[in-house]
């Protein structure tokens, strides 16, 4: 494994990082190049060949900015850019930027083709509408199913037993045209299983269709609002095309959306996976101090899937969201808050 490649504005602009992604076996090459923004060109003409290539790449391009303000144009073109100090969105400030370069580097040649896939939804997603944007990322996220990478995930996890059966997955409560809606499973912090998913379809369905009920709030029950999919189900769809249906038609993303205003979502503790990713597609998202948030997929040989590459950047740019995916690495409250990902901070 070959360290991280760097180049110039100069170097990107006359063509640096558009060889081909695929080597003569289809292997993936250098799938990850980083663009030193400290020295700004004077030219105008090789930051504007800079930002076209950036656009057209097929490569993940991740700048480094040290100092000084990097032309606004190209840090957008940019999958991300890492900086001592947040200027946007599109850059994350890093203590250590020469090991936050180590680490994302071994994220993305670890799993290269779930970090590419992952860059290019969310470069096509952005303008789309929310339901078609996640039938995009359905699509993506079957095909990495069927992978190599996640292949090889499944095998290092081993066999895992299925989750026990449970009569109340999820709680409803009702009061005039209030409805709370309650994710209970404490025991397993709420893993958005089978049985999880389909009870929060149906009392989310049961929202929409009651023109009664005005507001809902929906929670977690016991120390974490949902530690994501329940692993033990992982790989267990029939097949690829059943899997994309299930996860759109079958999920509750498009719900979570179409309730718009009159959603609350309520966190706390460990937000993984969809933990995340629900409650981003939501109007309102309200979190406790000690909520942590974490997109783990690209290190399993996925992406997000329960529409975290379409709520989440929608929130905190594709920039940002690119970021917590490839590291997947835990979010404070703070700055979750800070960044947009949730709007308010409410009492212990």
């Amino acid at each position: 494994m070959t360290g991280p490649v760097h180049v110039s504005i100069a170097d990107l602009a006359a063509g640096a990082a558009g060889a081909p992604l695929l080597g003569p076996d289809g292997a993936v090459r250098d799938p990850l190049v980083f663009v030193d923004l400290a020295g700004m060109p004077g030219d105008a003409a090789i930051v504007a060949d800079a930002v076209r290539q950036a656009r057209e790449s097929d490569r993940i391009l991740i700048g480094t900015a040290r100092g000084g303000q990097p032309p606004l144009e190209l840090v957008q073109a940019l999958d991300l850019t890492l900086g001592t100090s947040e200027a946007g969105r599109e850059t994350v400030d890093v203590a250590d930027p020469e090991e936050r370069v180590r680490a994302l580097h071994d994220a993305v040649t670890s799993h290269p083709q779930a970090a590419l896939m992952l860059r290019d939804v969310l470069r096509t997603t952005g303008e789309l509408p929310v339901p078609a944007a996640l039938d995009v990322e359905s699509y993506a996220y079957s095909t990495l199913l069927g992978g190599e990478e996640f292949r090889r995930w499944l095998a290092a996890r081993g066999p895992r037993p299925g989750p026990p059966e449970t009569t109340e997955p999820v709680l409803v409560a009702r009061d005039g045209g209030r409805l709370r809606i309650t994710l209970n499973r404490p025991e397993r912090r709420n893993a958005y299983g089978r049985q999880v998913r389909d009870a929060l379809v149906d009392a989310l369905e049961v929202a929409l269709l009651d023109g009664g009920i005005g507001r809902v709030t929906l929670d977690g029950a016991g120390p974490a609002f949902c530690s994501g999919g329940d692993l033990g189900e992982f790989g267990t769809a029939p097949d690829l095309a059943t899997a994309h249906l299930v996860r759109t038609r079958g999920g509750a993303g498009r719900l979570v959306h179409r309730l718009g205003s009159r959603l609350e979502v309520r966190v706390h503790g460990t937000c993984v996976g969809a933990g995340v990713e629900l409650p981003a597609l939501a109007a309102r998202v309200t979190a406790r101090p000690d909520a942590t948030f974490r997109l783990p997929e690209v290190s399993m040989g996925l992406i997000p899937g329960a529409g975290g590459t379409v709520g989440v950047p929608r929130r905190i740019g594709r920039w940002r969201a690119l970021y917590l995916a490839l590291t997947g690495e835990a979010l404070d409250a703070e700055t979750a808050h800070a960044w947009g990902l949730v709007d308010g901070l409410t009492g212990p």
